[in-house]
């Protein structure tokens, strides 16, 4: 068993706590292998009525995956992190289809693998001090563990905001947008995680009795604006339309867009079209493993991610450098299975 995370019984439920906080919990196989083998054991177990997902301590919940050791896989032949990928994405799957209630306090920083494990909950905690974010594009990776599917059920074009810009949301947003279930302040979290393991069946009531008041939710001042510019799947247009604009929100946006890697914003558009058709979260994955498996080995994320967290010089050189080198061939590449052996499967 991994001491990267704390797994146990209180009460009448289990408790999953991640245990990494020297880089903000961020996940890595041997963290999805035990929280996948614990709720498996769970799942048949009368015991365990619920479960509790939450972080030891730190500022955060889940920052991601394991960055750094993806771009080592990529760099030469991906196998390490496409199985990093497949396992992942069980685990998210597994969460998705749990037959029991889960609640995921996600207190601090939740981003990319951590909004992985916290979106498949039935009961999803934010506080005061939630950061909310899909940030891939910013290392030419894509919006996955299930942003296909997540992010294009938000209303309006709220979702390709986010997947494209990478931008951040409080913990009242993320309760205003229905990221969250509900939202508590902090200090009452021990108290919470207290009472649901004596009472597993009276969750609702137990997060509803500690919700406070929810602060006001800036982003619905711009739910319009994003609407307008982001309206379009090609991402061309959404370009085009900041930049004919001349308000300050739409320049900041436009900026921001054009630090991102214009392969993964291309990708991201797609992924979410086709994930707000798909039936089924199986299918989402299954899509998303396939996008992964190739991006890995890509110039865009080994890039992205030499950039922004190895030299951290801020400076990644996309490749293809601009939204139009960007073609539907080489995107239908990104998307294409691989082997037949090689698709991924659900547990």
């Amino acid at each position: 068993m991994t001491e990267d995370i704390i797994i146990r019984k209180t009460g009448r439920v289990g408790h999953i706590s991640l245990n990494r906080p020297k880089v903000i919990h961020s996940l890595n196989l041997d963290m999805c292998l035990a929280m996948t083998e614990a709720l498996l054991a769970w799942r048949d177990d009368d015991d365990v009525e619920a479960v509790i997902l939450d972080h030891s301590e730190g500022r955060g919940f889940c920052a991601g995956g394991d960055i750094a050791m993806l771009r080592e896989s990529g760099m030469t032949d991906g196998k390490k992190g496409r199985e990093f990928f497949y396992k992942e994405y069980q685990l998210n799957h597994l969460m998705f289809e749990y037959p029991k209630p889960v609640v995921a306090f996600m207190d601090g920083i939740t981003m990319g693998g951590g909004v992985g494990i916290s979106q498949p909950a039935q009961y999803r905690v934010a506080t005061e001090y939630t950061r909310f974010a899909m940030p891939e594009t910013g290392i030419g990776l894509f919006p996955d563990v299930g942003g296909g599917w997540y992010l294009s059920r938000l209303a309006g074009r709220l979702g390709q905001f986010l997947a494209l810009t990478g931008a951040r949301l409080d913990g009242a947003e993320c309760m205003a947008v229905g990221i969250a279930s509900h939202y508590l302040q902090s200090e009452v979290l021990a108290e919470a995680k207290q009472q649901i393991a004596k009472n597993p069946d009276h969750i609702e009531t137990i997060l509803a009795q500690l919700s406070g008041d929810v602060p006001d939710a800036r982003i619905t001042n711009n739910l319009d604006k994003i609407d307008k510019f982001f309206a379009s799947d090609r991402y061309e247009d959404i370009l085009e339309a900041l930049a004919a604009d001349d308000s300050d929100w739409a320049a900041k946006e436009r900026k921001t867009l054009g630090t991102k890697s214009p392969q993964t914003c291309k990708v991201a558009l797609r992924q979410l079209k086709e994930g707000a058709a798909m039936d089924s979260f199986a299918d989402e994955m299954r899509n998303e493993y396939r996008i992964g498996y190739h991006v890995l080995v890509m110039h865009d994320f080994l890039e992205g991610v030499r950039a922004l967290i190895v030299d951290k010089d801020n400076d990644p050189k996309w490749n293809p450098p601009t939204a139009e080198d960007v073609t539907t061939e080489w995107i239908d590449n990104i998307f294409a299975p691989p082997p037949a052996d090689e698709e991924w499967k659900p547990l």
